[in-house]
């Protein structure tokens, strides 16, 4: 399960904990009527003060600096000061300034925990769990001192001892809400779920409405594919809490990941009768509509209303012009995804879109030129790439499709997709010999792809080479992903070539019933019961190979033979 990195938890924690030490610091020492260095001293403190809150950084660390020069050891003037360098992301003079803080104050817990809390922020996880088991043994009682170190010990995937430091925090404080929760969110951590879930329950008895906890373990049962319940405790909490905005819209997400579409979208519309502004509900709203299938205009109604207040809201306009295409009204749908900008997350995605939607509407080479554009312009996307590789192959272009994929193999030479369909554009020519390199060098990569493996038995088989070693390998292939119906039919023809008629009808039908709306499948079939002498069911399957491909010659032609000679 996915969670939110600890570290981004620690640096956001690191500046409330600055502040909050510093200001429990000993006040600087008063000097209103004091004469000499230590009134100039509290004259660059207070110039610093004024500077800082006026958020002029710069020029507060100069007087800080000057103040320091005056008074070098004021426990205040130091953590203050390293606070500025923090903020200006000087962390090396933070860093020394604090060390110097713990060396004159060793005693003093406050100055553990900023320094252990500054070491977190760098990843420096090892120095900041010491100073923080200093400022522990200092003070026991510091509650937020073993919360810091579950986090570091989370970070360095410490599971066992982030478990321990919040252990020892429960038993001086069973109660603590935060302590219950970082324990859960440490269990999840660990994939002890079962765990998380006892502790995520132990929080919210502390306090019902605590809403990260209720959050994590709704997603925690979504990780578990047991929406239901999370369903289940939203509900339960909207039932005393209707106006809770943040949870109405989880369980709206929650509904939608479970195909509830028509829920969902009750959800967003109530979210909506509080506040009509609220951007991220009124998507959702316009989303589950849209992948309910039924409600293409109240999906486009609702991106409108939204793109009337955020006109380059490039999620709407996307998904806009996805209702349009549903509605065939491609003019409107390439409209919209033209104005999507490059700088756009969701621009090629959109160019991608552009050119199905071309093709579909019958107008090829007019997606092929929108996407060459975009290489030509010098994009490195691959998936610009792979799109135009596909339409060229689709259109028996093949030496074209090949040069794409070697520009795209030039890019990265590693992508086991690209390796895979240059091999099979290779097959698709003729090329026997370099698309069997290719799937080879798919199997450098990756030795487990199944595709792979049966693409070279397969290849083997159907010139009618090497057969058992094409055996051997479509048989792993079906070790891999045992229910592929591609794979079965390799095995089939494998068998038919080897002569095994029993084993290949059997292994043919198999494959057709798991793809039969296939072809060539049930091309293969019928020639397995016409090699067994099963004339009429050979018959039958080819008439059943015809009608999904009514134009294939071959298929007509062995028709034919058996009409006229009955064999």
């Amino acid at each position: 399960m996915k969670t939110i990195s600890t570290a981004k938890n620690i640096f956001l924690l690191i500046t409330i904990l600055l502040f909050m030490v510093a200001c429990a610091s000993l006040p600087y020492e008063d000097q209103t009527k004091a004469e000499g260095p230590l009134s100039e001293g509290y004259y660059h403190y207070s110039r610093g003060v004024l500077f800082a809150i006026e958020g002029e950084i710069d020029e507060a660390i100069d007087e800080y600096e000057s103040a320091m020069r005056i008074n070098s050891e004021s426990p205040y003037l130091m953590t203050e000061l390293a606070a500025l360098y923090i903020e200006k992301k000087e962390m090396d003079k933070a860093v020394r300034l604090l060390e110097r803080y713990v060396a004159y104050a060793p005693e003093y817990v406050d100055s553990h925990i900023l320094l252990g809390s500054l070491y977190g922020s760098l990843k420096r996880y090892e120095d900041a769990i010491h100073e923080y088991k200093k400022g522990i043994g200092i003070d026991p009682e510091r509650r937020e001192a073993y919360l810091f170190l579950n986090l570091f010990y989370r970070e360095k995937k410490e599971y066992d001892k982030a478990v321990g430091v919040l252990d020892d925090l429960l038993r001086i404080d069973p109660s603590n809400l935060m302590g219950n929760y970082y324990l859960a969110k440490t269990y999840v951590s660990m994939d002890s779920y079962d765990e998380a879930q006892l502790w995520f329950q132990k929080t919210l008895n502390i306090k019902p409405t605590f809403r990260p906890a209720l959050m994590d373990l709704g997603g925690l049962y979504r990780a578990q594919d047991k929406s239901d319940k999370a369903v289940a405790i939203y509900r339960d909490f909207l039932r005393s809490n209707p106006a809770d905005v943040h949870i109405r819209f989880e369980l709206g997400n929650t509904l939608m990941k479970s195909e509830r579409y028509d829920e969902a979208s009750e959800e967003f519309e109530k979210i909506l009768e509080w506040d009509s502004s609220l951007t991220d509900a009124r998507f959702s709203l316009g989303l589950s509509f849209f992948l309910g299938g039924k409600d293409y205009d109240k999906a486009i109604a609702q991106f409108f209303e939204l793109l009337r207040e955020h006109p380059d809201n490039d999620k709407a306009i996307y998904f806009l012009a996805s209702a349009y295409e549903k509605k065939d009204q491609y003019a409107d749908a390439l409209k919209e995804l033209e104005s999507i900008p490059e700088k756009s997350d969701l621009y090629v995605a959109a160019r991608v879109r552009m050119g199905i939607i071309l093709k579909v509407a019958g107008d090829v080479e007019k997606a092929i030129n929108l996407i060459r554009k975009e290489i030509e312009k010098g994009s490195k996307d691959l998936e610009f790439y792979r799109f135009l590789a596909a339409l060229y192959e689709e259109g028996g272009r093949l030496d074209e499709a090949e040069d794409v994929l070697k520009r795209a193999l030039s890019i990265s030479s590693q992508d086991v997709d690209l390796h895979y369909r240059l091999g099979v554009v290779y097959g698709k020519g003729n090329k026997h010999r370099e698309s069997i390199e290719e799937m080879k060098a798919v199997l450098t990569i990756n030795p487990d792809n199944a595709d792979a493996i049966n693409f070279i038995g397969y290849s083997y088989a159907e010139r009618g080479e090497r057969l058992d070693e094409a055996e051997e390998l479509i048989n792993k292939a079906l070790r891999l992903k045992p229910n592929n119906g591609y794979i079965m039919d390799s095995m089939g023809w494998v068998y038919f070539r080897q002569n095994r008629v029993d084993l290949a009808i059997d292994y043919l039908q198999k494959a057709l019933d798991l793809l039969p709306e296939d072809p060539t499948i049930a091309s293969h079939l019928g020639d397995a019961y016409k090699k067994d002498g099963q004339t009429e069911k050979a018959l039958d399957v080819y008439k059943q190979a015809l009608h999904l491909n009514p134009e294939n010659k071959d298929l007509k032609e062995k028709i034919r033979n058996i009409r006229i000679t009955g064999e």
